[in-house]
């Protein structure tokens, strides 16, 4: 919500600075979360009355203007303006002025100068030029009794400070420049300027038939006829310059009315063309199929969960949330309905949603809206109508169906300061609830509120504890330490930390993302081949609409948006939580039954290895650079990588990834049909794995350095081209050599292109390098070749090799 200071001023004035008041409604509960200047800054703008409008001799769309701007002799201006004419007031430049900064940053200074051979002493300002408005389209017009000379700052008072509210939902009461004028005056002290409400005296007796059907819809409505209203009436200046200080743009003097009420008391009330409407209104629940054309353009079909107000032949508006077309005033428009009336919350909130759109009204209307002062807004309205357009006013009609009972909340004395944490006293308590201008009676320990009509937030006993709080000062409570031992909770030394997996993942050259937890159906069903994913009951939007059971369709989301900006490499990378389908889960403190929820890393690589490189030839990432980065992630565990599949990855080019015999996640190059879909010039390589499975370490055991040299031995054996470099090494380590392997690793491979001697032609021949040691001697030539016929004779039995002569 945004208002002006000096308008809050007007109702309650404590002595603070604007700052001070910020300071103060924000540790109130009502956060104040900008200030901002009315205007920018600017100097040596004046109020100039044009004496003389003639056409510049060279230029035709230009005028030479002479300017009274209180200087004594007239000033020369040439002027561009279409609206330039004798008689007007507008703000005058002075030569010498600083006009607010441009798009640079910088302002704009005037200069003594000449147009088209002409000189011109100054410059004829529009709203736009003064940064206003966007209203570029002439000059700003001032009022006709503007003092010649005076500072135009001063005249338009544009020294003046915007604030913006961020509100709870629970402070409706506070939605208006009244409300927030209330909870200041309760909060510092300083006398509230109540509001007093004329009655205006009917100049005819009509009256509008009006039936209230839906009591569970409509508590209370009100309204009057006003005849012979003049609705092409110009909006007064002070209230288009509040509205807009408001973020509100003027449209016409009765739109203008009823917003500005809107602002000033938080009261949203609607103005029919009464000669629009066919005979009587009904407020009633809507029906199926029943279609509404808004103010603002859409046509909505409603249904009996929708309230309306409809007249003889059709709906007519929306109910609590915006008027319809077909009775909105126009300048035609000669007679008008107003009309207010207390909609139930509870029968407004969520169907601004259903159609898409929301409206200041509604925002209201849901979160409760004062039902006791509908009468006393009408006349506040109808007076502003009549001294702004003329008319005459008919009879009030105020028919009341059915109130909220104000049910009487209890506080506890002794109960507030256990939860305050600190010792307060019912006096306190008292006081503060009576500076909220809430009804108190006293008990014994104990304190009774009845609820004001305006406040729908006060239903328990916390909430008074809380009124009580915020006016004692959150300030003022006592910084109390636990007074329960506190033990720190160590993780354990096997598991690594998710900052350390996210360095770890930064450090090989990836980017974090985070995205939302929900995503696009169609994600789910092509990149995790889920069928039956969680769905959301009230998704925020309609292409999110499930929970993710697989991170690469987000991580692919954020590759194709830096794509379509240009971006040539892109590495990112992924700590989040999936949601799967489990019958086994049952609710506890941190799960939800029949959900499972684990927490998985996922990155993605696309573009050259080391970008943009003299040394080499740029290639893009592919399958072993990405197995690279998931082996030094998992480092010191050690991975193996078998071949798999899965929905989102190529066929032949996808991996499944596994540790200590488990599967943990999998790896591999996006599947050709998804590239394409999602019109990739080349193919990501992703990985996704088990964060519980990346965070466990194993802990360091020391070992002394080893005395004794270690020995290698090369040997060649020759296998059918199926056996795998996995299956090679699974056998050389499982060789009974009696501990003295160290380390093997394969350094050559050999198959020729057609047979030869010794070696067939669906065979090849692995070079691999062993290194055999003991903690305990030197080794001796029969040892060594003890062990290296292990090796072999194991190569032999498990996988049918043979050594090569």
């Amino acid at each position: 919500m945004q208002f002006p200071e000096s308008w809050l001023r007007e109702f309650c004035n404590p002595p603070l600075s604007t700052q001070q008041l910020a300071d103060t409604l924000t540790m109130g509960g009502l956060e104040v979360e900008e200030l901002r200047p009315a205007a920018p800054p600017f100097t040596k703008i004046v109020v100039g009355e044009i004496k003389e409008a003639a056409q510049h001799p060279d230029a035709d769309r230009l005028r030479v203007c002479k300017v009274d701007a209180g200087q004594g002799a007239l000033l020369n201006i040439v002027c561009g303006a279409p609206n330039a004419r004798v008689g007007i007031k507008v703000p005058c430049a002075l030569v010498g002025a600083e006009l607010p900064p441009g798009d640079d940053g910088k302002p704009f200074l005037i200069k003594l100068g000449k147009l088209r051979g002409v000189e011109s002493q100054g410059m004829l300002c529009s709203a736009r030029e003064l940064k206003l408005s966007e209203d570029h389209g002439g000059l700003l017009e001032l009022a006709a009794d503007a003092p010649v000379g005076a500072n135009v700052r001063e005249v338009l008072k544009l020294d003046d400070t915007l604030f913006t509210l961020k509100l709870t939902p629970n402070l409706a009461h506070a939605l208006s420049v009244y409300g927030v004028a209330r909870e200041l005056s309760a909060l510092t002290g300083a006398p509230l300027k109540q509001p007093t409400f004329t009655p205006v005296k009917p100049a005819h007796d009509a009256k509008l038939k009006i039936k209230v059907a839906a009591p569970d819809l409509c508590g209370r409505f009100s309204g009057r006829i006003v005849r012979n209203v003049d609705t092409k009436a110009k909006t007064p200046q002070w209230m288009v310059d509040r509205l807009a200080r408001c973020g509100q743009r003027s449209v016409t003097a009765l739109v203008d009315i009823s917003n500005y009420v809107m602002f000033e008391f938080g009261r949203p009330s609607h103005i029919f063309d009464y000669d629009k409407i066919h005979g009587a209104l009904e407020v009633r629940w809507g029906k199926p199929g029943e279609q509404l054309k808004l103010l603002n353009g859409n046509t909505v079909t409603v249904d009996e969960n929708v309230g309306v107000i409809s007249d003889d032949k059709e709906v007519e508006s929306l109910a609590g949330i915006m008027g319809g077309d077909a009775t909105a005033v126009s300048d035609d428009t000669r007679n008008v309905y107003v009309e207010a009336a207390f909609w139930w919350p509870q029968a407004i909130q969520g169907r601004s949603r259903r159609y898409n759109f929301s409206t200041d009204a509604g925002h209201r209307f849901e979160r409760g809206v004062d039902p006791s002062q509908t009468v006393e807004h009408i006349e506040h309205v109808t007076q502003l109508i009549i001294d702004i357009c003329g008319g005459e006013a008919g009879p009030m009609d105020d028919q009341v169906a059915k109130l909220p009972e104000q049910e009487p909340v209890t506080l506890r004395v002794a109960r507030a300061a256990k939860v305050i944490g600190m010792p307060v006293t019912q006096e306190q308590c008292k006081d503060a609830l009576s500076r909220l201008g809430l009804p108190v009676t006293a008990g014994e320990g104990t304190l009774t509120v009845t609820p004001p009509p305006y406040r729908f937030d006060l239903t328990i006993e916390e909430d008074l504890i809380e009124e009580v709080v915020r006016i004692i000062g959150y300030a003022n409570l006592p910084t109390t330490p636990p007074l329960a031992p506190i033990t720190a909770k160590l993780p354990p030394e096997s598991r690594r930390s998710r900052f350390a997996v996210r360095r770890l993942l930064a450090a090989l050259g990836y980017q974090e993302t985070i995205n939302f937890s929900f995503v696009e159906e169609s994600w789910e069903r092509d990149l995790a081949g889920n069928a039956d994913p969680i769905r959301l009951l009230n998704p925020i939007a309609s292409q999110m609409s499930v929970m993710r059971s697989s991170l690469l369709g987000s991580l692919l989301q954020s590759l194709k948006f830096n794509l379509d900006r240009k971006a040539e490499r892109v590495r990112v990378f992924e700590l989040g939580r999936v949601f799967l389908r489990d019958a086994s889960v049952v609710t506890t403190d941190s799960t939800v039954r029949g959900i499972h929820q684990p927490m998985r890393v996922a990155g993605l690589a696309y573009g050259d290895v080391d970008g943009l490189q003299w040394a080499r030839k740029g290639a893009g990432a592919d399958f072993y650079d990405i197995k690279g980065d998931v082996e030094a992630l998992l480092s010191p565990l050690k991975a193996q990588f078998k071949p798999g599949t899965h929905p989102a990855l190529h066929p032949g080019r996808c991996a499944t990834v596994w540790v200590d015999g488990r599967e943990i996640g999998v790896v591999g190059e996006l599947h050709p049909r998804w590239r394409q879909g999602w019109e990739l010039a080349h193919a990501p390589v992703l990985f996704e794995l088990d964060l519980d499975a990346v965070v466990a370490r194993q802990v360091a055991v020391f070992e002394p350095v080893p005395k004794f040299q270690p020995v290698q031995r090369d040997i060649a054996v020759i296998v059918a081209d199926a056996v795998t470099h996995d299956a090679v090494m699974e056998a050389v380590h499982s060789a009974p050599t009696g501990g003295l392997l160290q380390g093997a690793m394969l350094f050559d491979l050999y198959k020729p292109k057609q047979a030869s001697p010794g070696l067939g032609t669906h065979e090849k021949s692995l070079a691999v390098r062993l290194t055999l040691a003991s903690t305990e001697a030197t080794l001796t030539d029969d040892q060594i070749d003890a062990a290296v016929k292990a090796v072999v004779d194991r190569i032999a039995a498990g996988l049918g090799g043979r050594l090569r002569g």
